[in-house]
């Protein structure tokens, strides 16, 4: 059994398409995965995702730096009423509750400068400057909560570290997803009791430098993901992504730890349990 451990189904309900994509998936041997919230329009429905598939879906709740918008704090207060709904509702007298409603993480959440406009510096700062609040008020929910934190860096890892260091954040509850960086990068992780999760591009041909830092984390805190549906892996590579295909991501993993999927499946499942709680 595979997890995939980040992947974003809320295109997929809104499309009818989330039957297939989950029978598919089942088939496989992606039995569980977690659907990563962005932003507030989609938190309502992944948890509600997870309540009618328990057992194979669970939730996360964040705001993507790709969605930080001028209105980020109004977004951002909203989160940590997911855990206070969910505690609530799992008093003993409550029979009805189900783990289903807790979120398993906060996130995901970080910096990216990649998407910042390329033609309005102004603009551009202004923007990255409110991706850097809403990660700071993010990190201290997240500490507060005591939660496995989500974290989506793209050109600004050395940033994102410095941030979470001077948070107080549990580092051994962060993990940077769709790991992208070398060596040197998760070696900076390593040094914190971080993780890095990687996804299909660890299957394309010029990614030698992710290859390389998923060998320096090793098999034993490894962890997979989609990040559906986007990074499909090779051999389905300019399709639209889909846990399912975690497979194929999983296949070339094994190769390349010089172990069976079998194993490779127990090893990651059993960190991704784990670290996310499940």
């Amino acid at each position: 059994m595979l997890i995939d451990t980040h992947t974003h189904l809320d295109g997929f309900a809104r499309r009818g398409e989330l039957d297939g994509v989950l029978a598919r998936s089942r088939d496989a041997g992606v039995r569980e995965m977690i659907s990563i919230g962005t932003e507030s329009d989609d938190w309502a429905l992944i948890r509600d995702l997870a309540l009618k598939h328990a057992g194979t879906v669970r939730f996360s709740v964040g705001l993507h730096p790709c969605h930080v918008r001028e209105n980020w704090a109004e977004e951002v207060a909203q989160i940590e009423s997911f855990w206070k709904v969910a505690q609530a509702s799992s008093l003993p007298s409550e029979a009805g509750w189900k783990p289903a409603l807790l979120p398993v993480a906060l996130g995901e959440c970080g910096l990216d400068r990649f998407h910042l406009p390329k033609d309005d510096a102004a603009k551009a700062e202004q923007i990255f400057a409110w991706q850097r609040a809403a990660f700071e008020v993010q990190l201290e929910i997240a500490k507060r909560l005591g939660c496995p934190l989500v974290v989506h860096s793209r050109g600004a890892f050395a940033e994102s570290v410095a941030m979470i260091d001077a948070s107080g954040v549990d580092w051994t509850r962060v993990v940077f997803h769709c790991f992208s960086e070398g060596p040197a990068e998760m070696s900076e992780l390593l040094k914190r009791g971080a993780y890095g999760s990687f996804t299909g591009v660890l299957t394309y041909k010029n990614a030698e430098n992710v290859r390389e830092a998923a060998k320096v984390q090793g098999l034993a805190r490894l962890m997979l993901e989609t990040d559906a549906p986007y990074l499909t892996p090779v051999p389905h590579r300019g399709k639209p992504n889909e846990p399912g295909f975690m497979r194929h991501t999983a296949d070339y993993a094994a190769t390349m730890f010089g172990v069976s999927v079998e194993e490779l499946a127990e090893v990651t499942t059993k960190t991704a349990r784990g670290f996310f709680g499940m």
